[in-house]
């Protein structure tokens, strides 16, 4: 009779675990690292209590817990989960747990802190992955004929290369027909990608931060005018985890953050965007107030690199597609240049995407700091098949791919000979090609 007891309860308590398992629909997913503080994005499909619990590698019995959060519709059933009981530099384990149920995960679920070391060491080399594109066929609701995404193994051959974070250049979702009009179709778009099983173990353990494109945003090209853009613009939020939403009186996608001795400058090229068609009035993809906070934190920066983040290209001079040179914005690009001439502001490098062909732009004038732009496009979307036309005279040409890929950034070496390496990988996780830039001291000015 005993035995028998302990059958139905062992039956009922795996019965639990099954039913708070099936509640989770994707993630967990790393968000931002700071050196006593870390975020954990995760998504349910119904109401449900989640936390994490953690503790530093190897210690279990050394466990802290998150802040807990009930899921509801409203908020797509995530949940932004902050670990605030940690110390800079440290490796962490953790678990998620529903309904104070531990939810086991066939993959890794680690996440790190910053390192704390100025004015005691050289920085720490650290590596990161970026691209932009990222397309999840759903059929009933594409367009007709081949899928327009493929080669979902990108994301494990990313997982593989153990990156500190991930930087998603934008049109992350592909917006589609039914979606971008309506709530609803907003969050079911969000909710389709993000669910891709090849995702997930890379999100799990790799921190993640976001820009938005147009496909993020609403329709292609959108622009400032799209009717539902606080949606858009609220779901951006709920299903990402960046250090912010917006920078002091600033709303939009933008936020900043640092790693090691670099700083990342993420802009929103949407939100305060002229549209590309129209012939009167002011031409700007950022806006003023932008473009003041982006010139005045690239002048108080003491980043060996200052790394700013924008969907589609800077440097490229060719007038089409995605290119700051398009569509009458060249006399913002040429403003933007101007300033960091003026200032004498070193180791600017733009990272950009949208475009669905991979390339490096190097912008040097004699007695000026060099600008770079590193273009990485598509993650899994479709390929631009015509990158060889475009007419950009800045280009290293050897740098032009066209096929889908993502690129890698490690920076290393002590900061006064500061190396960025750039890797770039097939779906596979096959090198394609590397290009090394050092950091460059700029002349003085007289």
């Amino acid at each position: 009779m005993k035995r028998f007891l302990l059958i139905i309860i062992s039956f009922c308590v795996l019965q639990g675990v099954f039913a708070q398992k099936e509640l989770l629909q994707s993630g967990p997913m790393l968000g931002y690292s700071e050196m006593l503080e870390v975020a954990i994005w995760v998504q349910l499909n119904n109401e449900a209590d989640v936390k994490i619990s953690y503790w530093p590698v190897n210690t279990p019995e050394v466990k802290h817990y998150s802040n807990t959060v009930k899921t509801n519709k409203k908020s797509a059933f995530t949940a932004l989960l902050v670990a605030d009981t940690i110390e800079p530099g440290i490796n962490y384990e953790y678990r998620l747990l529903v309904n104070n149920t531990v939810i086991d995960l066939p993959y890794q679920t680690t996440f790190q802190s910053q390192k704390i070391w100025k004015w005691r060491t050289e920085p720490p080399d650290f590596s990161f992955v970026m691209g932009s594109g990222t397309y999840i066929n759903e059929k009933k609701y594409d367009r007709p004929g081949k899928g327009y995404g493929d080669g979902y193994q990108i994301f494990n051959s990313m997982l593989k290369l153990k990156p500190d974070f991930m930087i998603w250049l934008g049109d992350n979702i592909y917006l589609r027909e039914p979606d971008w009009n309506s709530k609803t179709g907003i969050f079911h778009r969000y909710t389709h990608t993000r669910s891709l099983p090849e995702m997930q173990a890379f999100l799990a353990s790799t921190h993640n931060y976001a820009i938005l494109d147009d496909h993020d945003f609403g329709p292609n090209d959108s622009d400032r005018g799209f009717w539902n853009r606080n949606q858009t613009m609220d779901a951006f939020e709920l299903f990402w985890a960046n250090p912010s939403y917006g920078v002091g009186d600033i709303k939009g996608a933008i936020t900043s953050f640092q790693w090691a001795d670099a700083d990342f400058f993420l802009l929103d090229n949407r939100s305060f965007r002229s549209p590309n068609r129209r012939k009167t009035g002011e031409r700007t993809q950022l806006g003023e107030d932008q473009i003041q906070w982006l010139f005045d934190n690239l002048t108080s920066s003491y980043g060996t690199f200052k790394f700013v983040v924008l969907g589609g290209q800077f440097l490229s001079t060719s007038p089409t597609y995605e290119s700051y040179s398009n569509y009458g914005f060249d006399k913002e690009r040429q403003r933007i240049i101007d300033f960091i001439y003026e200032e004498n502001i070193q180791n600017v490098v733009f990272l950009t995407g949208d475009v669905h062909f991979s390339e490096i732009s190097v912008l040097r004038t004699e007695g000026e700091p060099v600008i770079w732009d590193i273009t990485s496009s598509p993650l899994n979307s479709g390929v631009n098949i015509y990158a060889d036309e475009k007419d950009n005279k800045l280009r290293i040409p050897e740098s032009v791919i066209m096929e889908r890929n993502f690129a890698e950034l490690s920076l290393t070496g002590p900061v006064d000979n500061r190396v960025i390496n750039v890797n770039y990988y097939d779906s596979d996780g096959e090198l394609i090609w590397s290009y090394k830039i050092n950091r460059e001291k700029a002349p003085e000015k007289q």
